[in-house]
């Protein structure tokens, strides 16, 4: 595979890069606010590791047991990787999502929260790894295919997360529908964020990663830009 020259993965990942930086600048941010998530989904460890070679060190899967396959082996001699799961998570998957993810985006129901409090404190109280850093999917345009909680319920679950699971919540992701302007979506998770106290936004993909930078994101998730088509 070719891993040189502008046409390459590496290529691809130094362009995002580069148009995280600009983006950033024109926003008047420090480009270390703004982390990159890139999306490894589908993708075995051919296109991956040089990625990881490139320096990257934040990757995004979609389903737990396509990650346990491969990101153990991956993840070898590199401690500073973080993985994080992007996708919606199962209530029996959990066990297995805390062995492997160091966040985990797809919060979005009470019988999910209830298991990750579970799995959690039996992880502490066995010595295992330490807790994901743990966001709450909302589904910022109401879309019935999509997971995540509705807008006007966001704030009621955070606080059931943290006050009646106990819970730590660091912040907000969401999906856009595909057929709208991205940035209402943005500036609604934002306000979100900024009233429950949330510093981290997950949001902005490979189409739309800047807008979603100058709208406040800290993780924009890009896959097709870096990785290609699947």
């Amino acid at each position: 595979m070719e891993q040189g020259g502008q046409s390459g993965v590496v290529g691809r990942l130094a362009e995002v890069r580069g148009r995280i930086e600009r983006a950033c600048h024109d926003a008047g941010r420090p480009v270390r606010d703004v982390q990159l998530i890139a999306v490894s989904k589908t993708f075995d460890a051919e296109h991956i590791t040089p990625v990881i070679a490139a320096g990257q060190r934040l990757f995004g899967e979609n389903r737990v047991q396509e990650a346990k396959g491969k990101w153990p082996e991956l993840r070898a001699g590199h401690a500073d990787i973080e993985l994080h799961l992007i996708g919606p998570l199962q209530s029996n998957k959990v066990r297995e999502a805390l062995a492997l993810f160091d966040v985990i985006h797809t919060l979005d129901r009470p019988s999910l929260a209830k298991e990750l409090a579970k799995e959690i404190a039996r992880a502490r109280d066995e010595g295992g790894r330490p807790a994901p850093r743990l966001l709450v999917q909302v589904n910022t345009g109401e879309e019935p295919q999509k997971a995540g909680v509705a807008p006007l319920e966001a704030d009621a679950f955070i606080a059931a997360c943290r006050d009646v699971h106990g819970l730590v919540i660091d912040g907000l992701m969401c999906i856009p529908p595909a057929d709208e302007p991205a940035a209402p979506h943005f500036a609604l998770l934002g306000e979100i964020a900024r009233r429950n106290g949330l510093s981290i936004l997950s949001m902005g993909m490979s189409g739309d990663f800047e807008t979603a930078i100058a709208l406040g994101a800290t993780h924009v998730r890009v896959g097709s830009a870096i990785f290609g088509g699947r």
